[in-house]
């Protein structure tokens, strides 16, 4: 697809450093590859574009170079190339020495969390450079770069550069294992057109794994597309899958070149949260020195992976911000960021991302309070804290926040839960006692009508999903909370002995012990008036499972059906209906429904000569 993408590398590290000090030579001179992609660049000898190159060490690992800009004028480009990038190679010039953009690359490389790395001390054929390592060495003092092995080169002469290709070997192996089953996420950094194969995107991927037709999710500033991998090259060679980290460049199908640009972003589908608002912790570009929020812009850019993206600013507390920004990006709890400043050409901090779904702050002292909640927020993902914070949420959200399967896994198996919902422990004994007292207000305006529907339960103690009602009951009976619900034939119930009003509750008592004494022996209507037991207060009783409604007219105790089974098996395989009706000391009535009743639960099954048989 492109001269300049390769086979699948070991490790991708990125150039840094100031414009001129020799990043696209000494690139040039360990693969023997042009990485300056532009006639222009070319010509001028001046980097204006991210470039790209690779090469195979003695040991047989494969490093991919990222070489960036170092003019001031295209940071933007330089941070698009070592966003996605794990270790960095900070070229400075024996001659020149540490300049303005060797400064300002490593503030980003520092906001960003970058460890690992080389200094490498170029053109050490022009004048000693044990002054300019020295110098460099200095100004990394105190950020996560100090200490950096350096090697003094030189491209022109050859000089330093079997040392250097030996301290790439070693740098490489100490570069964390990335995980090939994490959800993809590539932040493109170049977009072209080839004849005969359409649209293609590259960058590095950090993560994760992507195979020939797999279909991704296509995030861009307009919104999100499902997208279908139609090629892939590693490193220029032709694949039918790439795993992280590696230089990638994949084909889609059916995309125009104008839909796609540096900045937007190819996801695994359905596993990432895409956000404009998010509340994060600053950083200090160097270490000891805080970042004094007061003082910020209202504005800044934020820079991640390969996007830039117009940021607004409202400082909560002292150390912590919320962003509103441009437009969403997928982001997860732990991500780090660059705040810079594009009017005054400087890196202004990094940030950690604390939280991509943070609530609104309406309400007076919201904000104050939300700060003093940051203040706790680690920047790492935790099923638990989050399930606290939020009380219900989805579990694929937790996930897309970025809280890992295993520790999701432990925290769900003691939270109720249902249809992908979780609800904080803590939360689904306060939502039963709410359910409780919902209940019995309902019961005392319409004493008749007992209990609510699920679904009306849901909405009165504000659960997304109706079959939280009954894990959340669940969860209050196994904690020893004692609502005096039960979930019946679809309705959340009180107990009869809390549900029924006095007079019922005693006709109840009347009839039960009428029934027991002759279990199919329906009442009568004139002996249900004579209780003062009319349609509603027989309805009534049916809900709360006193009774059972055996067909119009015809109640009996619950477990009646089964009772009566017990019964007809004395009567042999086979038998009439007269010899059920006398066998269970019934009425013609009630005989012909409940034997309906049991058919149609499967028990029994008549037989050709019109009687029935037990199944």
């Amino acid at each position: 697809m492109s001269g300049n993408e390769g086979r699948s590398a070991r490790a991708v590290v990125a150039t840094a450093g100031h414009v001129d000090h020799g990043k696209s030579t000494l690139v040039r001179a360990l693969t023997g590859m042009e990485p300056d992609r532009w006639a222009e660049e070319r010509r001028r000898g001046m980097t204006i574009d991210l470039g790209f190159a690779w090469t195979t060490l003695e040991s047989g690992t494969t490093v991919a170079f990222v070489d960036v800009p170092g003019h001031e004028r295209f940071v933007t480009a330089m941070l698009a190339g070592v966003g996605p990038v794990p270790a960095v190679v900070l070229v400075v010039a024996a001659d020149e020495g540490w300049m303005p953009q060797s400064a300002e690359h490593v503030d980003a490389l520092c906001a960003l969390g970058v460890r690992h790395g080389l200094l490498v001390i170029t053109r050490s054929d022009l004048m000693e450079p044990e002054l300019a390592r020295d110098e460099a060495l200095e100004h990394l003092a105190g950020t996560p770069l100090a200490g950096l092995r350096t090697v003094c080169v030189s491209a022109a002469t050859g000089a330093g550069l079997d040392e250097l290709r030996d301290a790439l070997d070693d740098l490489i192996a100490d570069l964390p294992e990335p995980d090939t089953t994490a959800d993809v996420r590539l932040w493109v950094d170049r977009a072209f057109t080839i004849r005969g194969a359409g649209t293609v995107v590259t960058g590095t991927l950090g993560a994760g794994r992507i195979r020939v037709h797999d279909e991704l999710e296509l995030l861009t500033a307009e919104g999100a597309r499902t997208v279908s991998v139609r090629g892939l090259q590693s490193l220029g060679a032709d694949t039918t899958e790439t795993v992280g980290v590696s230089r990638v460049a994949v084909n889609l199908r059916g995309v125009p070149r104008e839909a796609v640009t540096r900045g937007d972003v190819l996801l695994t589908a359905g596993a990432w949260l895409a956000t404009d608002l998010l509340d994060a912790r600053l950083h200090g570009i160097r270490d000891g020195v805080p970042v004094d929020v007061g003082d910020l812009p209202a504005e800044l850019s934020l820079h991640i992976g390969a996007a830039a993206v117009t940021a607004r600013i409202r400082p909560l507390g002292t150390d912590t911000v919320r962003l509103r920004l441009r437009h969403p990006l997928p982001l997860r709890v732990g991500d780090r960021a660059v705040l810079r400043d594009p009017g005054r050409r400087v890196v202004t901090a990094g940030l950690t991302v604390l939280d991509v779904r943070p609530p609104e702050l309406r309400r007076r002292g919201a904000a104050t309070r939300r700060a003093a909640e940051l203040a706790t927020m680690t920047g790492v993902a935790s099923a638990a804290a989050e399930l606290t914070r939020r009380r219900v949420v989805r579990r694929s959200e937790l996930l897309a926040m970025g809280v890992a399967h295993p520790d999701l896994d432990v925290v769900a198996r003691g939270a109720p839960g249902a249809a992908g919902w979780l609800v904080d422990p803590g939360r689904a004994t306060e939502i039963a006692t709410e359910l409780a007292a919902a209940v019995a207000a309902h019961d005392i305006d319409d004493p008749l009508d007992p209990g609510l529907p699920t679904e009306a339960a849901r909405r009165a103690v504000g659960l997304p999903e109706p079959r939280l009602v009954e894990a959340v009951l669940r969860h209050a009976g196994s904690a020893g909370t004692d609502t005096g619900l039960v979930l019946r034939d679809g309705r959340v119930v009180r107990s009869a002995a809390r549900s029924l009003p006095p007079a019922v509750r005693a006709a109840m008592d009347t009839l039960r012990a009428d029934l027991e004494r002759t279990p199919f022996a329906a009442p009568e209507a004139a002996r249900l008036s004579e209780l003062g037991l009319g349609p509603r207060q027989v309805a009534s009783l049916v809900k709360t499972g006193e009774l059972m409604r055996i067909a119009d007219g015809v109640v009996l105790l619950p477990g009646a059906d089964r009772r009566a089974l017990e019964v007809l098996a004395d009567l042999g395989p086979e038998f009439t209906l007269s010899a059920a009706r006398q066998a269970l000391g019934t009425s013609r009535r009630v005989a012909v429904p409940l034997l309906e009743l049991l058919a149609s639960g499967g028990h029994t099954v008549r037989t050709p000569d019109g009687g029935h048989r037990l199944v």
